[in-house]
């Protein structure tokens, strides 16, 4: 609704009993006084109808001001737009050593990283701006998390409206090496559905989104590790799709056993994509990783014209105030201008 309309319009089916009510008040005949000698009044003027037809108008009146008042007429607040319930989107963002590699812009002085890469895209994203002629709107009603993970997953900004603070845990993230050195990408999806998952708890029944950058194929096993496969199969139980991007590189050097890791990598991140609704995208510079990533916005975009919502301004407590200001009126007048006996 964005005109004038009625919280109740119902209680307006009552709305002709304010003028049944004025016109039986009007129509119906006064009692008179019995008097064995009417000849003492024959020189007085007749009176007036006004106490009869303006009693009858002004109760008709009170009645229905007080159906109006029941009714709740509102005029929209078009200033005041209610904020928009937007998604829930976990970045899942691979910090492995690979991640440290300089060969995302070799142009670049000095060249980029691809987790810089990806760090300066995340924030495109989510905040919004322009780059080489790509622009983003930003994520401003999305609720966004990030989970970072080499060897291990970690939840290093939970799901936040807080978009700053998400912003400055992102450029802390640095490449893992040493005991931490891996790519878990099946218990890396898990963690993120965790994230989702209790926003399902809590009753919140927005859409679920997950998004995975990563530059390598998984390379975890064991029995308490999740094949990405596995967490796929779970993201879609909770219908949350999840969007994979691989920004490992164009695979082309190499021995023969490395590029066909990558090239079983990748068909691994297209068919988490498959299995969730997602879509599965290759970046190997900025522009191909911006091109990904403004898609999944646009794909994951809350239609404007769904949330139309506003705040109204209540007039039936001003209706209700008409009303008692009517009766006290009808009351003084019955008493003092509009007088009669009986």
């Amino acid at each position: 609704m964005t005109g004038f309309g009625f919280e109740y319009p119902w209680f307006l089916l009552l709305a002709p009993l304010a003028g049944l009510l004025a016109w039986w008040l009007a129509r119906r005949r006064r009692p008179a006084l019995r008097y064995s000698d009417v000849s003492a009044f024959d020189g007085l003027a007749v009176g007036s109808g006004w106490p009869r037809w303006g009693g009858a108008v002004l109760r008709g009146l009170a009645v229905l001001l007080a159906i109006l008042a029941a009714a709740n007429p509102r005029t929209p607040d078009l200033r005041t737009p209610i904020p928009v319930d937007g998604i829930a989107l976990v970045l899942v963002l691979d910090v492995s050593g690979s991640m440290n590699t300089p060969d995302f812009d070799p142009a670049a002085v000095p060249p980029v990283s691809r987790l810089d890469a990806a760090k300066a895209t995340v924030r495109l994203f989510v905040a919004g701006g322009d780059a080489d002629g790509v622009r983003f709107d930003g994520r401003a009603n999305d609720q966004v998390g990030l989970v970072a993970f080499a060897a291990v997953p970690e939840t290093v900004c939970p799901l936040t409206l807080n978009h700053p603070v998400l912003l400055a845990v992102l450029d802390e993230q640095q490449p893992k090496s040493g005991v931490d050195a891996g790519t878990n990408i099946g218990d890396a999806l898990g963690e993120g559905l965790v994230r989702l998952r209790q926003l399902e708890i809590a009753g919140d029944r927005r859409k679920r989104v997950l998004v995975l950058l990563s530059d390598g194929e998984h390379n975890r096993a064991g029995e308490d590790t999740l094949r990405p496969v596995q967490s796929a199969q779970l993201a879609n139980r909770l219908g949350a799709p999840v969007y994979t991007i691989d920004c490992g590189g164009a695979g082309e050097g190499g021995t023969a056993e490395e590029r066909q890791q990558r090239a079983d990598g990748r068909a691994v991140l297209e068919q988490v994509a498959d299995l969730t609704g997602g879509r599965a995208f290759v970046a190997n510079n900025p522009e191909e990783l911006r091109d990904a990533f403004r898609q999944i916005d646009q794909l994951e975009k809350v239609p404007a014209d769904k949330f139309s919502y506003r705040r109204f301004r209540p007039l039936g407590p001003w209706c209700g105030l008409a009303t008692i200001v009517v009766v006290l009126l009808l009351g003084v007048l019955d008493r003092t201008a509009w007088r009669r006996l009986p």
